[in-house]
């Protein structure tokens, strides 16, 4: 749990790519971009009406 709580309370991301080829040829890639953080309700929204949409 402290784990999970420290990642939570800094961040992170994680990115890969996954190439699948035949004879060296690539014939699939796969690209990979998370980011895993978390929210505060004590962080005021940027904008001021219900939301950003």
């Amino acid at each position: 749990m402290d784990l999970l709580d420290r990642v939570l309370a800094t961040g992170v991301v994680i990115t890969g790519d996954l190439v699948i080829a035949i004879a060296e040829v690539p014939l699939v890639r796969l690209s990979l971009h998370a980011l895993l953080s978390s929210v505060n309700e004590r962080v005021q929204a940027p904008w001021t009406d219900s939301g950003p949409l």
